[in-house]
């Protein structure tokens, strides 16, 4: 297993503001608004929930009882809340929530890593908007293939991932070749990025087939809002980049 935990930064000489106030934003929500994860009625309210995006109206469902799939005891399921904004507003608001401290750390990591290269390439106004809009076409990806291969629609989406998935769709057209500081095991070694961040896409093209299988195969993860937002990434980030600010690459190394 690769875990990136740094990359070569040595020709950035700008601050990624907006890459630091993204990851503020995201950990602020998680704990003051949903309260570490626990605080369900607003977690449900501003997630993105395909059947309301493809309707354009507010859905409100019971909560239920269903059996654990390990343990077998009951658990509770909260059902969907009313939202207090417009429904596809909601593609905005998910992307700020998380389902849990491993999830949220995961993806601010990314974001961490691979986001100030971007910034510092577009510049941040830029940048932002390149963010968000590989988030909501990411969420929007998740909602089709949601309705495609009948899945689930009422089941809420929430996390950065797609919209990080459009940053490392950026990165690795941008920047295929610089050094990507990886943890494999029990060492640490430098590693070029289209390695690493190409097997992390193809990780997510493997895992993303079993959803063909069937609601439960995907594991819970929207694997197609990953695909969707790093082929946004892909196509649209030389839109975004600054023609005077030159990519500059670094030589392979490793350590």
């Amino acid at each position: 297993m690769l875990l990136p935990i740094g990359d070569d930064n040595r020709d950035r000489h700008t601050t990624p503001v907006i890459t630091y106030l993204l990851i503020a934003l995201n950990v602020f929500v998680f704990v003051y608004w949903q309260s570490m994860g626990s605080n369900n009625a607003f977690t449900f309210a501003y997630s993105a929930v395909p059947a309301e995006i493809l309707s354009g109206r507010d859905i409100i469902t019971d909560a239920k009882i269903v059996p654990h799939p390990i343990t077998g005891e009951a658990v509770s399921i909260p059902g969907l809340g009313p939202t207090p904004i417009p429904v596809y507003l909601t593609l905005i608001t998910s992307m700020f929530m998380h389902g849990g401290i491993a999830h949220i750390a995961g993806n601010m990591l990314f974001l961490w890593i691979f986001g100030d290269n971007l910034e510092h390439a577009m510049g941040r106004s830029k940048y932002l908007f390149f963010y968000l809009l590989c988030g909501v076409l990411a969420g929007m990806a998740h909602v089709l293939s949601s309705a495609y291969l009948n899945q689930s629609t009422i089941v809420p989406s929430l996390g950065a991932s797609g919209a990080i998935s459009g940053v490392l769709g950026g990165y690795i057209l941008l920047f295929p070749k610089r050094n990507v500081h990886v943890w494999v095991f029990i060492t640490i070694m430098s590693l070029p990025a289209f390695l690493v961040v190409g097997l992390w896409f193809v990780f997510q093209i493997i895992n993303g087939m079993g959803m063909l299988g069937g609601k439960e195969s995907a594991g819970g993860i929207a694997y197609a809002a990953h695909i969707g937002g790093f082929v946004a990434g892909l196509l649209l980030v030389k839109l975004f980049v600054n023609k005077q600010a030159p990519v500059v690459q670094k030589k392979r190394s490793f350590w």
